[in-house]
């Protein structure tokens, strides 16, 4: 087998892996984190928005570890890119998605705030321990908010997005069977985070493409696949809440988590292009998903037509890449 098809057939298998242990891992850290009594609400805004992320921190953490620090960096900027334009796109396409919830448009400005302030920290086109370690405080004041509101919800009316959380995470699971499925599944997907970064890494060499491009492409994609499982699932259940919460949670832990592990992690330079190009179409299309979202006085809607240019959109960012590398 020549050295291509060794890292295609690793490529294909890191990510079924992947997006199979990610779920795992998501409906496991849920049933823990519900055998120790956390609140519904908790669960679904911190521990799955962790658990979907959790392939983008982890290939993106690794492939810093390995000297790569804009394929890490590359992936965590192409799966907040993928999240709102696939992810929200083909689940609008699935069923319209209608926001209800308040708290979830409180959320709406925290992943858009994160974006503008790592674009902030990068304008010196250096990814710095420092700006790794501002944005991980970031992300841990974001986090204590995040909880304390969620707290602060407890006894009152629930919201509908706490409603479709407590509907649909796991319940009666033993604490010792859930943390048994947390491990096995974190093994998994440590495991097929490797395999995904040797094989970006070789097909990048092979091809002659930059490690920015293939984490800007085939390594968000898929490291996106179980945010794309778990939201159009949300969809067709009715669950619009869920599915947009589950990409603002995501954009928020991959811009500050992701990131910042980068950043401390394998710091030093980075293609310009991903200032010019790649956070103007990333913030360009969180702020158009918060347009889209919010509502100003009504409810947020997201129709099938707006999925389908959100979707346009994506397929257009794609041309573009493919274009730059080629040229």
């Amino acid at each position: 087998m020549s050295p291509l098809a060794l890292w295609l057939a690793g490529l294909v298998l890191g990510l079924v892996l992947l997006a199979w242990s990610a779920d795992r891992f998501v409906d496991a850290a849920a049933a823990l984190a519900g055998s120790l009594g956390v609140a519904p609400l908790v669960i679904g805004l911190v521990v799955v928005g962790f658990g979907t992320s959790a392939p983008e921190m982890l290939v993106s953490g690794l492939a810093a570890w390995d000297g790569r620090g804009e394929l890490g960096l590359g992936n965590a900027v192409g799966s907040n890119i993928a999240n709102v334009a696939l992810i929200v796109g083909v689940a609008a396409l699935a069923r319209p998605l209608v926001v209800r919830s308040v708290i979830l448009r409180r959320e709406l400005p925290v992943p858009l705030a994160a974006m503008i302030l790592c674009m902030g920290l990068l304008l010196d086109d250096h990814l710095g321990r420092g700006d790794g370690a501002i944005l991980l405080a970031a992300f841990a004041l974001a986090l204590y908010v995040t909880v304390r509101v969620a707290v602060k919800e407890r006894g009152r009316p629930a919201d509908s997005i706490e409603a479709e959380y407590a509907r649909r995470l796991p319940v009666g699971v033993p604490m010792r069977r859930a943390l048994l499925r947390v491990f096995a599944a974190l093994v998994v997907l440590v495991a097929a985070s490797r395999l995904l970064v040797w094989s970006a890494a070789g097909i990048a060499g092979w091809w002659g493409l930059s490690d920015l491009v293939i984490g800007l492409t085939v390594m968000a994609i898929g490291t996106s696949l179980p945010e794309l499982a778990a939201s159009v699932a949300a969809a067709r259940k009715g669950q619009p809440d869920i599915a947009i919460g589950n990409v603002l949670g995501s954009n928020t832990f991959n811009t500050l988590v992701a990131v910042g592990i980068v950043g401390v992690i394998g710091p030093g330079p980075f293609d310009p292009h991903v200032l010019t190009r790649d956070f103007p179409v990333m913030i360009g299309l969180m702020l158009a998903l918060f347009l889209m979202a919010y509502g100003f006085g009504r409810e947020g809607r997201i129709t099938r037509a707006e999925g389908a240019v959100l979707l346009l959109a994506f397929c257009a960012y794609l041309a573009l890449l493919v274009r730059a590398a080629v040229v």
